[in-house]
């Protein structure tokens, strides 16, 4: 019996963030669509695993799969069914007998789900892996509840989804245009018989960020480590009309001078990002000496810093930042910098505090000479 696998990975994944569609995003070094293709390509009763890619991903998925025994990708389309089609029609012409059709972004599906599928598959037409609904469900209008469903019978659809290969094709043939949420559902469409297999509960689906701090703890064996940093830079003023700090835009008689933007608040937190990961410092990073960084917009150093977290599978729990200057006034402007800040690193509200103060007169602060900023990160990293 010859048995493929389909992995779906032609989604942009924007839920996710970190502007990389999801699959290719590093968990603990490698990229998602890794982990998950692992799962796949070592098991003896997989011949063959192809995945279904945006074309214009190319790139990130050979450096993602490189080393694999993979045959080539095939090219989604519009939508996640009709990559499935898509995927299905190019293995027309050499059918293998059953064909198991899988979400990139589950890397945790283990070698016994794989195996209970495929099981199945010798007195159903399809299978799929499944988990039973433990919590209260509530029919919502709105925020508000109509009425509690009955859990009893419930059942929450996962991936891997296995099906008899020449039946699942026809199926979504025939489904073509129609919106279906799973393969299962076109199968229901089509007539077929679909039976559920006891899933895992570490099989889920990765789609928001916080997925991915789950997925860390998961693949590091739960064992992460809370990691502080402190940033300190300072700017002198200069000739100018206006100040950038924090990645907002203050009108000013002066400016702040630097080769870039010389906003001192972004580059503390930079700073202070790279310390808690024993990563250096902004200099580094990004020499002052390169020509290609003058007058470069900040947010360039923070969305480095946070980029190199996130490949080392670490998540940022709060930034706090002070500002310290005689003027202008920070007040103002202090919820905007805020929203700038968790905007450039995605940040749900709450993880940022900007303050303010003064040096009541005394040094080159007092003295109004230039402005200075400190800043703490919290990070939490795999161990």
């Amino acid at each position: 019996m010859r048995i493929a696998a389909l992995i779906m990975a032609a989604g942009k994944g924007v839920r996710a963030g970190a502007g990389l569609p999801k699959q290719y995003r590093k968990i603990a070094g490698r990229a998602l669509l890794r982990h998950t293709l692992d799962r796949f390509c070592h098991l003896p009763e997989i011949g063959s695993v192809q995945v279904i890619i945006n074309p214009d991903d190319e790139a990130l998925y050979n450096a993602a799969v490189e080393g694999l025994p993979l045959a080539p990708p095939i090219a989604g389309g519009d939508s996640r069914q009709e990559s499935v089609r898509l995927g299905l029609e190019a293995l027309a012409d050499q059918p293998p007998d059953i064909v198991l059709i899988h979400d990139a972004a589950r890397p945790f599906v283990d070698a016994a789900t794989l195996q209970a599928v495929i099981a199945a598959l010798a007195e159903a037409e399809g299978a799929i892996a499944a988990v039973p609904v433990t919590d209260s469900v509530k029919l919502t209008e709105g925020r508000n509840i109509l009425k509690g469903i009955q859990r009893d019978g419930l059942w929450r659809a996962l991936t891997p989804q296995g099906f008899h290969f020449q039946a699942i094709l026809e199926a979504h043939r025939k489904a073509r245009g129609l919106q279906m949420t799973d393969d299962a559902s076109v199968a229901e469409h089509a007539g077929m018989t679909v039976r559920l297999v006891q899933g895992n509960e570490d099989n889920f689906k990765i789609t928001h960020e916080e997925d991915f701090s789950r997925a860390e703890r998961l693949l590091s064996g739960g064992k992460m480590l809370t990691r502080m940093g402190m940033g300190y830079d300072v700017h002198r003023f200069e000739a100018g009309d206006a100040i950038i700090l924090c990645g907002v835009e203050i009108p000013h008689f002066r400016k702040l001078a630097g080769h870039s933007d010389a906003d001192v608040g972004l580059h503390a937190l930079t700073d202070a990002i790279l310390g808690a990961m024993a990563l250096g410092d902004i200099g580094q990073h990004f020499p002052p000496s390169d020509p290609q960084w003058k007058g470069a917009p900040s947010d360039i150093f923070l969305k480095h810093a946070a980029k190199l977290v996130r490949a080392a599978g670490g998540e940022i729990i709060n930034l706090d930042v002070t500002l310290i200057c005689e003027a202008p006034r920070i007040a103002p402007h202090r919820m905007r910098m805020q929203q700038r800040i968790e905007e450039i690193l995605e940040l749900p509200p709450g993880r940022v505090s900007v303050k303010a103060t003064t040096t009541e007169g005394l040094g080159f602060a007092g003295r109004g000479e230039g402005i200075a900023a400190q800043a703490i990160a919290a990070i939490r990293a795999p161990a």
